[in-house]
């Protein structure tokens, strides 16, 4: 049976992953717009109506106009913006969050597409919230690093352009996008403090969240809860320290839909450090849209992966 599938947004970083992830499937019919239309609101229409799933690839308040256009469509929809990340009537589409997610991703209409940045700390944060290692209401710092395509159009053509700083940190009035979808998924009460920077690598990203030991939360206890969660899981990789070595890669999971966590630091020192990485553009945003795809047509969960 062949699906058909409309990325909306086609032209985009993140839609034009998704596109190259379906390019070639014998399971996906593309729907495409001729480029000139692409922004003719009845062209759209039309591709929606005739779409199983469509996968939104656009900034916030065009999602939001996206969704009103199809409200009496029989499409169902991916979000990959920001826009419906804690709507309670979306599915929030990180399948390994909770073991009924795949059934609620499967039937749902609405899933949201994770941010890149709350993948990574949301994966590290809700397990160790569930087993009691972390408090709902404790004060945690998250700080992390993404390639540059993360920053859009606009950003990739300031490095291209070599007019960037190699390195440079941002969000800093603390009101970044991705807080909201950490609380409300990672099950915090407190809003941690947020340090999000961009490098000069165009994909990958690595997600740090410090941590102080004490008499119940220790690293190999940490590793123990981290590994106990994802148990199983083919996207998920819980990997022992010594099997990373003394620096860590943010772009080793470049070009997959693998995001590696690994838990460092020092007993005696009281100390930890709990560290996702992952491909910003695959298990942070298309990858994943990819996965949550294959979920809610029923087929492998890998496909294209």
């Amino acid at each position: 049976m062949t699906h058909s599938v409309f990325i909306d947004g086609e032209a985009g970083t993140t839609g034009l992953q998704i596109r190259d992830r379906l390019l070639g499937r014998e399971d996906i019919r593309l729907i495409q717009i001729d480029p000139a239309r692409r922004k003719d609101a009845e062209a759209r229409a039309e591709a929606f109506r005739a779409a199983d799933v469509a996968i939104l690839c656009l900034p916030d308040d065009a999602a939001r106009e996206a969704v009103e256009l199809t409200r009496d469509m029989d499409v169902r929809l991916i979000d990959a913006s920001t826009a419906h990340r804690i709507d309670p009537d979306w599915v929030f589409g990180y399948a390994e969050l909770a073991p009924e997610m795949r059934e609620l991703i499967a039937g749902a209409r609405f899933v949201s597409n994770p941010g890149c940045y709350s993948t990574g700390s949301i994966a590290m944060i809700a397990p160790l919230v569930a087993a009691g290692l972390i408090e709902e209401n404790e004060a945690l710092t998250i700080n992390a690093v993404s390639g540059y395509t993360g920053g859009g159009k606009a950003l990739i053509a300031e490095y291209e352009a070599q007019t960037a700083p190699p390195h440079f940190v941002y969000g800093l009035t603390q009101r970044h996008k991705h807080i909201p979808e950490i609380m409300t998924h990672g099950g915090l009460l407190i809003q941690p403090i947020f340090s999000p920077s961009v490098g000069n690598f165009a994909q990958g990203m690595a997600v740090q969240l410090p941590l102080h030991l004490d008499d119940e939360r220790s690293i190999a206890g940490l590793h123990q809860a981290l590994s106990d969660h994802y148990a199983g899981q083919d996207f998920v990789q819980v990997v022992p320290a010594d099997q990373i070595g003394a620096r860590i890669d943010p772009t080793a999971m470049n070009g997959t839909n693998v995001m590696q966590i690994s838990v460092h630091g020092d007993e005696d020192a009281g100390c930890a450090n709990v560290i996702a990485v992952l491909d910003n553009l695959g298990k942070g945003a298309s990858g994943a849209a990819v996965q949550n795809l294959n979920i809610m047509l029923g087929l492998p969960e890998g496909a294209g992966l």
